[in-house]
């Protein structure tokens, strides 16, 4: 069962992690630099456990996070989009992305998430999206507001506070 297939945006491909990109993606989730805002970064092998789980999901779920391509190379730049997590005892579509540093400041957060989210509210209207960022992290709290997320509460989490949004 496949609920996600493929979104193109202007400037992106988002399609469903593979075995393929492993590599790629625990690359980028333990790059230091896609890290500074993250109290207890991930190593390799926890990383790979991630990895693990998000390829589950697809297998379970239809759906969850996804590559990231940037169209004009053709490569692997980011990791985002949705997972089902519960948070306060709700079932809640968890918004995530992390990109390689070399993309930063190209719009590419925002570009991809507005194409997830107008997926998620057709295909799983039931579950809110949620957006939680660390209170420090200004580019991610920039995303959230240009979505037209706000605050829905702060409490802690993984070691530092933060900010999670929904949309009103």
């Amino acid at each position: 069962m496949t609920l996600f297939g493929e979104i193109r945006t202007a400037r992106l491909l988002l399609r469903p992690l593979v075995e393929a990109d492993r590599e790629t993606v625990i690359r980028i989730q333990t790059d230091p630099r896609t890290n500074r805002h993250h109290p207890a970064p991930p190593d390799v092998a926890e990383s790979g456990i991630k990895f693990d789980s998000w390829l589950a999901d697809w297998a379970e779920l239809g759906f969850g996070y996804v590559a990231v391509i940037e169209v004009a190379t053709d490569s692997v730049v980011g990791v985002g989009g949705v997972q089902l997590r519960e948070w306060g005892g709700e079932k809640i579509l968890n918004l995530y992305y992390r990109f390689v540093p070399e993309v930063w400041g190209r719009g590419y957060a925002t570009e991809m998430a507005r194409a997830v989210v107008s997926w998620a509210d057709r295909t799983l209207p039931q579950h809110p999206v949620q957006i939680s960022v660390n209170i420090d992290n200004e580019p991610s709290l920039r995303v959230a507001k240009r979505l037209g997320f706000d605050t829905y509460a702060e409490a802690p989490f993984e070691g530092a506070l933060t900010r999670h949004f929904r949309r009103g």
